[in-house]
């Protein structure tokens, strides 16, 4: 039981930790998604999109598989297929 101990501890505070640095704030949508930019042009994802609930932050991943990340600022809209 003593052994058991330092484990449930460290899950315990491990729950608390994420809720306390807010990395919890994210918002995992189905695609394929498109977003409208700015700029008046578009953007799709294939896969899923997550959006930071506290930023509005999108992050997506091209065709290629690489990450990219858009701000609040640089677009319009967005929506997905579900």
């Amino acid at each position: 039981m003593k052994k058991a101990f330092p484990i449930v501890f460290l899950i315990l505070s491990g729950c608390g930790l994420l809720e306390d640095t807010k990395l919890v704030d994210i918002l995992d949508v189905d695609g394929p998604c498109t977003v409208l930019l700015a700029d008046g042009t578009t953007v799709t994802s294939s896969g899923n999109i997550e959006i930071s609930k506290r930023t509005q932050a999108i992050t997506y991943r091209d065709e290629d598989g690489k990450i990219w990340s858009l701000f609040k600022d640089d677009y319009q809209s967005y929506s997905c297929q579900e």
